[in-house]
């Protein structure tokens, strides 16, 4: 069952807490970005880059957790 938790942020570089925390911090941006996403549907002139910018932010730190693999 360890192995379960643990291949996965293995390949990563990062222990199953870890990965916890980068995957809970990336869910909570996300929440983020998708509420000021909501907002600027309403009223564009509010979060106008919000949400590209916090996407972009995350890919950044994703792509660079897998090195070589992401070309």
């Amino acid at each position: 069952m360890k192995r379960f938790f643990a291949e996965h942020p293995a390949t990563v570089g990062e222990s199953y807490g870890q990965h916890l925390r980068r995957a809970l911090r990336s869910a909570v941006s996300l929440g983020g970005a998708a509420i000021a996403c909501t907002v600027h549907a309403f009223v564009p002139a509010l979060f106008e880059t919000t949400a590209s910018r916090t996407v972009t932010r995350l890919n950044d730190e994703i792509t660079g957790l897998h090195g070589d693999d992401a070309s």
